[in-house]
């Protein structure tokens, strides 16, 4: 029942993500930025625990859930270093899938080739 939840939440994200792309005239840019301060937010406000809980990897997955752990290292940073964890914070717990997320797009660009458009 775990992975049928997580399937409906992460899936009911990405819906309505892709009802912002066809309905609004946002930049994909801009709308996952606004998905990640989002999940930050929501961190922040402490409600996104026992949403993670409910929904599992459908929400921890997504976007949301990178906003959710810049938040957590925020939060840790500054508990621990002060004022200064606010700029050290985000990186420490956002550099594996900054990092990730990098590498893979590095790989990719070596297998494929991008086309310009005619």
């Amino acid at each position: 029942m775990d992975y049928v939840i997580a399937f409906c939440v992460g899936g009911l994200i990405c819906a309505l993500v892709q009802i912002l792309l066809e309905k609004t005239k946002m930049m994909p840019g801009r709308i996952m930025v606004l998905i990640v301060c989002l999940g930050a937010v929501i961190s922040a406000i402490g409600w996104y625990e026992p949403f993670m809980e409910f929904a599992g990897a459908g929400a921890s997955v997504p976007l949301l859930g990178y906003g959710n752990i810049l938040m957590k290292g925020v939060k840790e940073a500054v508990d621990q270093d002060g004022f200064i964890g606010l700029f050290k914070g985000g990186f420490t717990n956002g550099a594996v899938g900054c990092s990730a997320a990098l590498i893979f797009a590095y790989l990719a660009s070596l297998v494929f080739r991008s086309k310009m458009k005619k």
